[in-house]
């Protein structure tokens, strides 16, 4: 076991199952001879030729082609996409082909991809590198959006999706690809899917979060115990499909809650959470829900990015208007 930071322990990923299944490719730009623009893929190519680490042009839909093309021949490709904002262009082929292959062959092929990226703001970059658009593919039938938080679940969860076999959508908070390091065995042992992590338990309200803002939200519980206010903190993951359940029950018990997260307000994933909370465990509420999020305009430069990203301050204060009431 050995401690290693969260772009680490994607590596280690990467190695461990390239190593298990022959039929596992990465490609996408720079990942080869550079490593990758964060360096993800750094040594792959040394150790598994270039047969399986593919440099590509620029050209993220022909990425996504190319992956699709792969997987339903029987391989498993792991496409990565420099930052979120460059993946747009390849949504045709993730939304209209990817995402559909099993349902339009009706289970005669499937697509075993995973296509990774670093998202979210905090790093100083231009716009296109810093945005936080999980809810397009949140909004998309047939794939699944899963976001690691730290080391060791980035592992559990890259071996578990490169496993599925559908595609995966794999969010890297890039904020936190190098913030703290965590123990990690290669143990080849796949974190679940599709399941809430509950990161710290409390009474009096919910917390839920997912990638980069788990730091912040977890920093938020610590303060608010020194004030005699019991948070519990749920990191969701996997944001497609959610659990709910987990959430839910969590509501049900503190009665509050706050959903933070770094992507604009209007139509985020926290509005679906929000909803089914209404709809299902209104009666348990002491307060009404309250979503922290990043504002509805376009992730500013890196003056103003502090502001734009959901600060302690104003996590704290949403709770401490749910505590207001009886």
């Amino acid at each position: 076991m050995a401690e290693m930071t969260l772009v680490e322990a994607i590596t280690l990923a990467l190695a461990h199952e390239m190593k298990q299944d022959p039929n596992v490719i990465v490609l996408g730009e720079d990942v080869g001879k550079d490593g990758g623009v964060f360096r993800a893929t750094v040594g792959l190519l040394e150790k598994f030729g270039p047969e399986r680490v593919l440099d590509t042009p620029l050209a993220e839909s022909m990425i996504g082609g190319l992956a699709v093309g792969m997987a339903v021949q029987g391989l498993k490709p792991v496409a990565e996409f420099q930052f979120m904002g460059f993946i747009y262009p390849a949504m045709d082929q993730i939304i209209n082909h990817a995402a559909r292959m099993r349902n339009r062959t009706r289970g005669r092929l499937t697509c075993p991809i995973v296509f990774r990226t670093p998202f979210g703001a905090g790093i100083h970059a231009p716009e296109h590198h810093s945005e936080s658009t999980e809810a397009y593919f949140a909004h998309t039938p047939g794939v699944r959006v899963v976001i690691p938080s730290s080391p060791a679940r980035a592992y559990g969860l890259l071996l578990a999706s490169i496993r599925n076999p559908d595609p995966v959508i794999f969010l890297e908070p890039s904020r936190l690809y190098r913030f703290a390091k965590q123990n990690v065995e290669d143990n080849g042992k796949a974190l679940p899917l599709d399941v809430c992590f509950t990161l710290r338990v409390g009474e009096d309200v919910t917390l839920v979060t997912w990638g980069a803002m788990v730091k912040e939200t977890l920093a938020v519980a610590d303060a608010l115990s020194k004030e005699g206010i019991s948070a519990e903190v749920i990191d969701v993951a996997t944001i497609k499909p959610l659990d709910m359940n987990t959430i839910l029950a969590s509501v049900e018990r503190t009665g509050r809650c706050v959903v933070i997260h770094e992507a604009p307000l209007t139509c985020g994933v926290g509005a679906e959470i929000m909803a089914q909370i209404a709809e299902k465990a209104l009666f348990s509420l002491k307060a009404p829900p309250v979503r922290v999020a990043g504002f509805d305009t376009i992730v500013p430069y890196a003056r103003m990015e502090k502001y734009y990203i959901p600060s302690e301050k104003r996590i704290i204060n949403a709770v401490h208007g749910l505590m207001e009431y009886a």
